[in-house]
């Protein structure tokens, strides 16, 4: 297939980093605009949780990916306009769903207290019909921001992240955690 055989969500995804990249905290912090209190507080809080290393004891570093940062600037974007995080959390949690392929289809649109995804120029306009405000934010023009800031920053590959070694217990207890599993009764 040629690249202008492409669908359009193919050519976006693209344009971002591969999966197997993460990011460091100043770097997610800096090019998704919070601040790093906010970024500790939604992962501790679980509303944006690093998909590729949480941090674990003193020393060491959370890494996420190309999505969770693209889901950061998704969330300062709501709260920039007064969605409150309460609302937030409820279409973060639908957008956790999503790869982002899908992301790379939706614009999502608010009348300031839902938070409504829409696939189609028609769904935006029957949001529109109903008389209130409503503003909306186009997620593939955040990915292509995201891509094109993202790239002059350092990244790390997944591969580079290995955890320190299970300490011998661990290692126990995940074997016969694992045996459990696949008994039959």
């Amino acid at each position: 297939m040629t690249d202008t055989q492409r669908p359009v969500q193919e050519s976006l995804f693209d344009m971002g980093p591969d999966e197997e990249v993460g990011y460091r905290v100043p770097i997610a912090c800096q090019v998704a605009g919070i601040t790093y209190r906010q970024l500790d507080y939604w992962a501790r809080t679980k509303l944006v949780v690093p998909s590729i290393r949480s941090a674990r004891g003193s020393g060491s570093q959370r890494l996420y990916s190309f999505k969770d940062i693209l889901v950061l600037k998704i969330v300062k974007g709501l709260l920039d306009t007064g969605i409150s995080l309460q609302n937030i959390r409820l279409a973060v949690d639908k957008l956790r769903d999503l790869g982002v392929d899908d992301l790379a289809t939706i614009t999502l649109v608010s009348d300031g207290t839902t938070v409504y995804e829409c696939r189609s120029g028609e769904e935006v306009i029957d949001l529109l019909g109903g008389g209130q405000g409503v503003f909306g934010i186009a997620v593939p023009g955040i990915m292509k921001e995201l891509t094109g800031t993202i790239a002059a920053f350092p990244s790390e590959r997944v591969s580079d992240t290995a955890q320190p070694a299970a300490h011998p217990a661990d290692a126990i207890d995940e074997l016969a955690e694992r045996r459990a599993r696949r008994r039959i009764s």
